[in-house]
């Protein structure tokens, strides 16, 4: 029977034979020397001095503006103080990260109940949004209405407002 069609694993003396004779070279402790190590330390000491605080403060604040993202995206009617509630978890180290994700992921009940939507269009940068060709005709329609309102008034007397 020959090894190569084998399922046995190899003996242990010969899976680590390998490495062993590998960690018996003499190898250099650097490929650097003199100067030029000392160089190399003072470039890779200053990289990681300024480089890594950047990137780790920017990362930081990445993840700390998801929730606010998250809410834009949902078109949360609250975006805005999640948005302040994600600046507060940046002042305290995130702590409050965690209730700013809950937030956002969260489907705000009593602003349906008061407002007939939990659905807000965001993007624009007043907060308010522009309005849309159907609240003009809304607008026009309402107007309408109340002229025909008015005069159906006027046609009655005593019926206006103030008078009794």
């Amino acid at each position: 029977m020959s090894r190569a069609n084998s399922s046995a694993p190899l003996p242990t003396p010969v899976r680590w034979a390998p490495s062993a004779s590998l960690s018996l070279l003499p190898l250099p402790a650097s490929i650097f020397s003199g100067d030029m190590l000392n160089k190399v330390a003072d470039g890779l000491s200053w990289a990681v001095l300024v480089i890594v605080p950047v990137v780790g403060i920017s990362a930081f604040w990445l993840v700390h503006i998801l929730p606010e993202k998250v809410a834009e995206k949902r078109e949360h009617p609250q975006a805005k103080a999640i948005q302040c509630l994600c600046l507060l978890s940046l002042a305290f180290g995130g702590l409050l990260w965690p209730l700013a994700w809950l937030w956002a992921y969260s489907k705000p009940v009593m602003y349906k109940l008061a407002y007939g939507t939990d659905r807000v269009p965001h993007g624009h940068d007043d907060g308010e949004h522009a309005p849309d060709v159907n609240e003009a005709e809304e607008l026009q329609q309402l107007r309408g209405r109340v002229a025909e309102l008015e005069a159906r008034q006027a046609g009655k007397p005593g019926a206006q407002w103030g008078k009794g």
